[in-house]
């Protein structure tokens, strides 16, 4: 039965989830690390690992595992996607420094 505090939850989730895609594309296009945080990336995602933690330790006992299991695990694979991203950026950064030392 999904109560109210899961469709809360799940509004929650989805919000920040929307701000993803948006995320990876700025990092497609600029094609740079600057103005990135790795430190907050990788906080970002340890929380929706911890969230999704939570979620499994909830089913064992119920049983069933919530739908909201799926956006954390969305937002996960992002915030990864992001993750790959900005170090595929920075190696870009590295070259083009490279590139204007000659």
């Amino acid at each position: 039965m999904v109560q109210a505090a899961d469709i809360f939850e799940a509004i929650m989730v989805l919000s920040f989830g929307v701000s993803w895609p948006i995320s990876i594309m700025k990092s497609l296009k600029a094609r740079t690390a600057k103005g990135k945080s790795i430190f907050f990336l990788f906080l970002i995602l340890f929380g929706y690992a911890a969230g999704i933690t939570s979620k499994f330790i909830k089913a064992s006992s119920s049983g069933e595992i919530n739908y909201v299991t799926i956006f954390y695990i969305l937002n996960f694979m992002l915030v990864g996607i992001d993750i790959i991203l900005y170090f595929r950026n920075r190696k870009m950064d590295k070259i083009a420094e490279e590139k204007n030392k000659n």
